[in-house]
């Protein structure tokens, strides 16, 4: 098995340990990924805050040409990249590439952002502005369903407002970006991106490190709890982009063979591991069966399977753990005696973790599948009638990542938004980001922002600098 290495301080490091890591579409294990120390945890830390003074003196310019340097990068590498992070998330390699694509997009998008110096007073008396600092050293932590776009939703920002970082990905998805620290080797400066790897021992050391100034969380909102509780401990600042339970509400007037398709991959892009997918969609009971039946049928046009073969438009589960939890929520639908759509029965002798697209027929409000964050291709299909129930339903949630309205009248879409407690709303579409619009979780869904000049001031700290006139004799 292929075995990779650390960056640190712009240099290859190994360790005495090492974790596996699995292919999900064969369940066989791909290479080894180092399992960081102790030591050299505090060897990232000691040679981030080393390069922290030269890397904060350089100008804005000369920092952004840095990062678009990195995106060219990962860019002239992207093909290399896609097959790596097929080989160990699962995803199809059109979808890899896309997301590769996306990280130096990211990069290249944040090294223009400007920061702004707010004039609060300029008088003949006094002149008082405020300036937006770097804090110092950032950890960034990364999930395993995006691990390349969302590890750069980190370091972009962190790295452009001056800040070094080191960056953890999850150990079940490590091997993409430890490949990306080796290429960006001498494109970065030493010791201003880190990127260490290890087991789950590895994340609470570093939330808890007196090193570490920041840290960037995106992952489940049990552990970003834990997270949090650990940086109050020294009152690191903290960003937690954490689970959802996203909405869609369709109303009565939409063209139903227009929208099933788009409705589908709202759910079910990435096998619904994402956190923005729509895991609960409300459909008006006027087109409920229509538009069932459309989703069903175009559902079993959708081919699954390994990744890296072509035609596949949708890959395993990423683990094995993600994988059990939905396996058993789909055995509580069967338990209970819930109508399937589609799919329902899992092909336990299959390599690789795979779970088929299954729809659930309008299922109780309070049942599990209702309730609870799959994070994978499960999807509950429920009737509405009356807005001001589906508004009451689809905010009946401790989440408020995000939702959507679907509607041919966009005034009528709008009322609705407007009343969602959710930090983003698409309307006839989902799953639109940028990096210059700000992305935050309600609720229970996050604390903070990422994107946009909100996400990118995340990593500063305000400093008011008050000029008084001098007094003349």
């Amino acid at each position: 098995m292929s075995t990779y290495s650390m960056t640190i301080a712009g240099k290859a490091v190994e360790s005495n340990e090492t974790i596996t890591v699995i292919n999900p579409a064969t369940g066989v294990p791909l290479a080894e990924a180092p399992d960081c120390s102790s030591d050299q945890l505090d060897e990232a830390v000691a040679a981030a805050r080393t390069a922290f003074p030269a890397w904060r003196a350089m100008s804005d310019s000369e920092r952004g040409e840095v990062l678009k340097a990195a995106a060219a990068r990962l860019a002239s590498n992207v093909d290399e990249l896609a097959r790596l992070l097929t080989s160990e998330q699962g995803k199809p390699l059109d979808e890899a590439r896309f997301e590769v694509m996306g990280a130096a997009y990211w990069l290249s998008s944040l090294a223009d952002i400007v920061i702004p110096v707010e004039i609060n007073e300029d008088t003949q008396e006094r002149r008082s502005e405020t300036r937006h600092l770097p804090l110092g050293v950032v950890a960034g932590i990364s999930p395993w369903n995006f691990p390349v776009l969302l590890s750069f939703w980190k370091i972009a920002p962190a790295l452009r407002a001056g800040n070094t970082m080191i960056l953890k990905p999850s150990p079940f998805t490590p091997l993409t970006m430890l490949r990306i620290g080796e290429l960006l080797r001498g494109v970065i400066p030493d010791g201003v991106l880190n990127i260490i790897t290890g087991g789950d021992a590895l994340g609470p050391k570093v939330t808890a490190h007196p090193g570490i100034d920041k840290v960037s969380f995106t992952g489940s909102t049990a552990t970003g709890k834990r997270v949090m509780a650990s940086a109050a401990a020294d009152l690191k600042r903290v960003t937690l982009e954490l689970g959802g339970n996203d909405a869609a509400i369709v109303l009565p007037d939409v063209d139903v063979d227009v929208v099933a398709k788009d409705l589908f991959w709202a759910a079910f892009r990435n096998s619904a591991q994402i956190c923005i997918a729509t895991k609960r969609m409300y459909v008006h009971e006027e087109i409920y069966d229509r538009l069932a039946q459309a989703i069903s049928d175009y559902a079993r046009t959708v081919q699954m399977g390994d990744g890296a073969q072509q035609g596949i438009a949708l890959g395993p589960v990423q683990n094995r753990q993600q994988y059990e939890r939905v396996v058993n929520i789909l055995d509580d639908c069967k338990a209970q005696g819930f109508k399937f759509l589609t799919g329902g029965t899992v092909e336990v002798d299959k390599p690789g973790y795979f779970i088929p697209v299954t729809i659930v027929d309008n299922p109780p409000e309070l049942s599990r599948v209702v309730q609870e964050e799959a994070f994978g291709p499960i999807l509950p299909l429920l009737k509405f009638n009356d807005v001001d129930d589906v508004v009451a339903r689809a905010n009946a949630s401790e989440y408020g990542l995000a939702g959507s309205v679907w509607s041919a009248d966009t005034d009528a879409a709008l009322a609705i938004a407007a009343r969602l407690e959710t930090g983003t709303v698409w309307i006839n579409e989902v799953q639109h980001l940028s990096p210059f619009q700000a992305f935050a979780g309600h609720k229970q869904s996050g604390l903070g922002v990422e994107n946009g000049l909100g996400g990118l001031l995340e990593y500063t700290i305000p400093q008011t600098v008050t000029v008084r006139a001098a007094k003349v004799a």
